[in-house]
């Protein structure tokens, strides 16, 4: 692993910036956030200029590269205060598990538009009494003949009114055994008997979430993704993924809020002094910036690693990547929003609007708990506690 990036990585993150400049939080993404509408514009933008499909295959019109490519996306979008939500789900999440294990039909009918914007594919794991624990999941898929059959409930789904379809963890049952398995579902999301209802969340986002209810929803033959016993396998190729990507948008986010402030306690004066010359203002922000950075390497290896292969040490990395950006990225927020004083809660500063998003990084896609078990037993070796 090299910590200096290549030319073509560079260049990477100076055009997705200079795109970032263009769609910036203030002028754009706030006031899309505050109607509760799509960041529509800025995501076929992105699109048309490569950096969705920028981990996909070339042959599928992405643009070969990896997960790192992807979450760089990530970060230089959020760092302007315009991380696309859907690009942890669509091409990081989805696209990964249908170019490893979908059939070369999937992949031709989804990579090109998954690489170039113009399709959407969310991601239903989530269930009410299972959360996001794939062994406790009651959506069962079961067969009907050639086709399949789809009854179960998912919530805190994101995106699923700008998705064409929703990549289902259901569970199917072994006949041998009777036990039920997990499996990988294409479902379009106009298929009959499909609903998606809207959620009431109390944050300003441009991106909804949604309770799905899937009554009997049938679906045919080629929905399976992959092989059916393959699917907790296919399941966490796009979990680490999800987890880096994660990284990538709350360390944007951090990054932003962080140049936020710097930016106000270099121009603001008391006693014809910027503020920033006090080290009551400027250390809290020199922490933020070491701790920011701190999370940074971690995301990378994670990265780095999943794109070498090593899926076991990119879980690790990955898991502490999206913890250490999670508490990096809200304390940032929370030391710009002080260090702005008063100013730092009015609507046009835009900083008390991002809290509610940067506080859902401690949640999703897994909590800091479950991370913290997850090192306790894999990484020290502890006995498992739940």
């Amino acid at each position: 692993m090299s910590f200096i990036e290549t030319d073509t990585q560079k260049e990477l993150r100076a055009a997705v910036a200079s795109l970032g400049d263009r769609y910036n939080y203030r002028d754009y993404v706030l006031p899309k956030a505050r109607a509760g509408e799509p960041l529509t514009e800025l995501w076929s933008e992105a699109g048309k200029l490569g950096f969705l499909g920028v981990n996909l295959p070339e042959e599928y019109g992405g643009g070969g590269a990896g997960i790192y490519e992807l979450a760089l996306v990530q970060e230089e979008l959020a760092a302007k205060g315009a991380g696309l939500l859907l690009v942890v789900v669509s091409p990081a999440i989805c696209g990964t598990i249908i170019a490893k294990y979908g059939t070369d039909a999937q992949k031709d009918a989804w990579l090109p538009g998954l690489a170039d914007g113009s399709k959407i594919m969310a991601f239903g794991i989530t269930e009410p009494d299972a959360g996001s624990n794939s062994h406790q999941i009651t959506t069962t898929a079961r067969r009907d003949g050639a086709d399949w059959i789809l009854h179960g409930q998912k919530v805190f789904i994101s995106g699923v009114d700008q998705a064409d379809a929703v990549l289902i963890v259901a569970r199917t049952e072994d006949h041998k055994t009777g036990k039920l398995k997990p499996a990988l579902f294409i479902v379009p999301t106009d298929a009959a008997n499909f609903v998606a209802q809207k959620m009431d969340m109390d944050i300003v986002e441009p991106d909804h979430q949604f309770t799905l209810f899937l009554d009997d929803v049938r679906l045919p033959a080629d929905a399976l993704v992959g092989r059916e016993d393959a699917a907790l396998m296919q399941l966490f190729a796009g979990l680490n993924p999800e987890r880096i990507l994660g990284s990538a948008m709350a360390i944007g986010l951090g990054r932003y809020a962080l140049d936020r402030a710097v930016e106000y306690a270099r121009e603001r004066q008391v006693w014809k002094t910027p503020i920033g010359a006090h080290q009551g203002i400027a250390h809290p922000l020199a922490q933020i910036k070491i701790e920011l950075e701190l999370a940074k390497v971690m995301m990378q290896k994670a990265a780095t690693l999943y794109d070498s292969g090593d899926d076991m040490g990119a879980a690790e990395a990955a898991n502490m990547a999206k913890y250490a950006a999670a508490e990096a990225s809200i304390a940032a927020l929370d030391r710009a929003v002080q260090t702005h004083g008063g100013s730092g809660l009015m609507a046009e500063t835009g900083l008390a609007a991002m809290l509610g998003a940067a506080r859902i990084a401690r949640i999703a896609p897994v909590s800091r708990e479950m991370i913290l078990n997850f090192v306790a037993q894999h990484s020290l070796g502890l006995p498992r506690s739940y």
